[in-house]
């Protein structure tokens, strides 16, 4: 990979070479795999749809809080179908090759911003756990002070 960019096209030409790379990696392969497999799943399916259903009707309660009539029968209801879909094995397969895959990602942008300027923040799905994000992202409204 070019280490060198001096004109907007060398940009470009990086930038698509680090994409290239990107989706020939085995970490998106990998996500890729677990996607499809998921999608094929009969089972992942129906435990997906299911907790999609519950989590409507616990988003039209919700607006009454505790006090709708139906709130702690929707609300036990939704933990139970997002404990199903969760347990599911190409589900759970899914979700670790996901979080594989925004690993790499904000490394690469982490790398990136870091390699312009030390000063600038990048957004990171995991305040606790990146130091070098901006605890939460720029939109957390959180005491961030990107601008």
């Amino acid at each position: 990979m070019q280490s060198v960019v001096s004109t907007p096209v060398d940009l470009l030409d990086v930038s698509e070479e680090l994409s290239f790379m990107i989706t020939r990696s085995d970490v998106y392969t990998t996500y890729l795999d677990t996607k499809r497999e998921m999608n094929e799943d009969a089972y992942a399916t129906s435990c997906i749809v299911a907790f999609n259903d519950e989590k409507v009707r616990f988003e039209e309660v919700q607006r009454f809080g505790k006090y709708h009539p139906d709130y702690h029968t929707v609300t036990k209801a939704m933990r139970l179908a997002k404990r199903e879909m969760d347990m599911c094995e190409t589900v759970a397969a899914f979700r670790k090759a996901e979080r594989d895959l925004e690993k790499l990602l904000s490394s690469i942008g982490e790398l990136l911003a870091s390699s312009v300027s030390p000063f600038i923040k990048v957004p990171s799905s995991n305040p606790y756990f990146d130091s070098s994000s901006c605890s939460g992202g720029c939109g957390s409204g959180g005491s961030c002070s990107c601008s």
